[in-house]
């Protein structure tokens, strides 16, 4: 069975250029009801809404199906092709995992197995802290919550005006959290000194690896679940000019509770002066490869809803 992906329309926009659908009330809403009922009328409030917005949304819709379908056809699976229900079932868990993100930064989560957890206390005992690749792959919240109780300090480099109302959000639960995020729309020197002065005090900077920049950065083309796909060479730059350790963290579903996995893509982040542009996309395809494992893993917690096989994307810049 091979996977049949979705066309891209004509005029796909950057993700960065589709608005944030974040209905703050309605959260607080939903949220009350799991604190006051718990999960299961949470889930009776939730469907209808989700159903709303998948009904809706065509072009989030056909960019699910798409991925989930090249998930299986990664992962050779038997069967027929995923189809309308898992593309629903798809949504949900992303609107199941706004409620995880907000029940962690209020330190209220399930059981959770960590898996490379020894890779970060060795450099925690270092004394020097290292950048983290991540993506949108379930809860990464809980990773920072975790973490944070033993003693891992993680900041969040983030696109902030794509997301500034759940970040609000967020930020009221746990008043701390914004300290934590850090804007990075461009990297200036300042900038630069800011960040290797939480290296060297022991923390951890995260940023995301499966979004292109959304000005004109530098990108290269790897191979993502069998066909090719651009990926942002920033988090990559970012660890050889601050000269430390790259590592990739995800937070997938596990049973009744979630699996955290740390994984060491890099002990040393090498850029030699000839060959820097292979070395970056080296490193792109050592991502790649990782996400491609923990996606089709677990394919309904990686949250990408927009076409990310763009069929205009520009060569390698």
């Amino acid at each position: 069975m091979t996977a049949r992906p979705a066309t891209p329309a004509a005029g796909t926009p950057h993700w960065t250029a589709i608005a944030e659908s974040t209905c703050v009330w309605g959260i607080w809403v939903m949220y009350a009801v799991n604190r006051l009922f718990g999960r299961l009328l949470f889930r009776v409030f939730l469907y209808p809404v989700v159903f709303y917005y998948w009904a809706t949304n065509a072009r989030a819709r056909r960019a699910s199906l798409d991925f989930l379908r090249r998930a299986h056809a990664h992962t050779g699976s038997q069967g027929n092709a995923p189809g309308m229900l898992h593309s629903l079932r798809h949504f949900t868990r992303f609107a199941e995992t706004l409620l995880d993100k907000m029940l962690a930064m209020g330190g209220r989560f399930g059981p959770v197995r960590g898996e490379g957890t020894e890779l970060m206390h060795a450099r925690l005992a270092s004394g020097r802290g290292g950048l983290i690749v991540t993506a949108h792959l379930g809860c990464l919240e809980l990773c920072r919550a975790l973490g944070e109780r033993a003693g891992l300090r993680i900041n969040i480099l983030v696109h902030t005006l794509h997301a500034e109302r759940f970040n609000r959000i967020l930020e009221r639960i746990d008043p701390q959290a914004g300290v934590r995020l850090i804007q990075v729309s461009d990297i200036s020197p300042a900038t630069a000194l800011l960040l290797k002065a939480k290296l060297d005090a022991g923390e951890f900077l995260a940023i995301a690896g499966d979004r292109v920049p959304p000005s004109a950065g530098r990108t290269a083309t790897a191979d993502f679940l069998g066909a090719p796909a651009r990926f942002p060479l920033g988090p990559y730059a970012l660890a050889g000019l601050l000269e430390c350790p790259l590592f990739a963290m995800g937070c997938v579903r596990d049973g009744k509770g979630h699996l955290m996995r740390f994984t060491e893509l890099a002990r040393e982040v090498k850029l030699p002066r000839a060959g820097r542009q292979a070395a970056l996309a080296g490193y792109a395809t050592l991502y790649a490869d990782w996400l491609a494992g923990m996606a089709a893993g677990s394919p309904y917690d990686w949250f990408n809803f927009f076409d990310f096989w763009d069929g205009r994307a520009r060569p390698d810049a």
